[in-house]
Formats: structure tokens, sequence, C-alpha cells
């Protein structure tokens, strides 16, 4: 609580900092968070890790049916994000990665880089240590990191409304052991399953809109208790019953 209480008020002091100087105040480091700090603005043109790192954060907003590509390029596509991401939040939106918009992303972060309202324990209910899946463990987990700020993202949509999960990660033995798919999204920790409210079609609708391009719900086989949210290389929406 004290963690947060103080990453909130760090945000309120970038904001009326901003206020005072204009958005192109260089960005310090942000000492009351404890995984990731931002030393500049970031807009279009710019790169490296830091881009790549403010990338992962706004991937829940790339727009209808979009999957934002993290590659530590500051492109249109980025900007655009950036721009939903701060519409989301009630901030000036105009693409640019200052002092608003990072002390947002501080706000939302925990300590070890997640999102205010999900977990890595939610995310693997399978093993502790990530491994056994189709990738290495360090990428299972980088991916469900992704995962998280796109959850947080329709989270938010939702109106802020909580989502409970019931299975991410899976290794080998797990996925096979509850029926999954062989080549199951599950196995690169890039999936999650959704149960209890809201409804898997207001889950499943809204999700189109924040990086998911998987998404299996009420209407396709096996997917009346749940809604699934995944990434993968092409498109796949269906749930009939929602009108996907």
């Amino acid at each position: 609580m004290l963690r947060r209480s103080a990453r909130t008020l760090l945000a309120i002091v970038m904001f009326a900092s901003t206020l005072l100087f204009g958005t192109a105040l260089t960005v310090g480091p942000a000492h009351a968070d404890g995984c990731y700090s931002w030393g500049r603005s970031l807009g279009p043109g710019t790169s490296g890790e830091d881009v790549r790192q403010l990338q992962i954060r706004v991937a829940g907003y790339p727009g209808y049916g979009g999957v934002l590509t993290i590659d530590g390029q500051f492109g249109p596509a980025t900007k655009s994000a950036v721009i939903r991401f701060q519409q989301a939040y009630g901030l000036a939106a105009d693409g640019v990665a200052g002092s608003q918009t990072f002390g947002e992303i501080y706000a939302l972060q925990d300590d070890d880089c997640t999102p205010a309202h999900f977990t890595y324990a939610e995310m693997n209910r399978c093993n502790s240590d990530w491994s056994g899946g189709a990738v290495s463990a360090a990428t299972a987990r980088a991916n469900a990191l992704q995962a998280m700020w796109k959850l947080e993202a329709l989270r938010h949509a939702l109106g802020d409304r909580p989502l409970s999960t019931s299975s991410g990660f899976r290794s080998a033995s797990c996925n096979s052991a509850v029926g999954g798919a062989a080549g199951s999204n599950h196995l690169y920790g890039r999936a999650i399953d959704l149960i209890g409210s809201p409804s898997f079609c207001q889950i499943a609708l809204e999700a189109r809109y924040h990086g998911f391009n998987e998404i299996l719900g009420p209407g396709y086989p096996d997917h009346s208790d749940h809604a699934h949210l995944g990434s993968q290389g092409s498109r796949f929406w269906s749930a009939s019953s929602c009108g996907i």
C-alpha cells in the first residue's frame, strides 16, 4: 500500500511539473518505482530498450484487431497505442510518452513489472519455474508479462471490473492433463482463460481492441464456461454466440 501510494504521489508531482514546464521536460529516474524507470521522453523516431519497455506497457492499446510489435522502434503503431493509452487515462493525447504518461504507468506498475491487478502466480498455475512449455522459461514468462498488460487494458476498458483467471501458462504435461490442444498458446505463455464476470461475451467483444488476436468464447467448442484470450501469428476469433 505504501509503495503504491508513493507511486501515485510521484505521478501527481510529475503531472504538476509538466503543467509548469511543458511536455518537453526531460523525464528523470522515478526512484519510487522498483521495476523500470524512463530517463527521457519518447516519441516517433526514438528507439532502444526504453521504447521496448514502453511498448510492453501499451501493448493493450493497438486498436481494433491490432497487435503491437514489441521491437524497440517508436513508429506509427506505437504512437497510436500511446495516444489510446493517454486517452484511456485522461491524459493529453499527443502520442509522446513523457512525464504524464510515465507517471500513469508508474502508478499502475508493481515492483516486478507486472500491472497492478495481475500477477505471475495467476498466469502460471502449472509450475513455479515456467519450464516444460514450447519455449524457454524466460520467453514464456516474458510472453505472460505482455499478456498481463493487455489484460490490464481490457480490465480498464470494462470499467475497472475485476477479471478472474483460471489458466495461463502450461507445461506440456499440464496442457495434456486438461485436454489442451497440441499447439496451444498456453504452452508459450501467450494465452489466458477468464471466468466469472464480466460475461464471457463482454470480455470477448472488448478484447478485440486490446491486442488479442486469438479470442475464443461461447459458441466455440468447449468454451461455454470461459473466455480464452491469446496471441498468435494470424487472427482467429470464434465466439459465435457473441457475434464473433
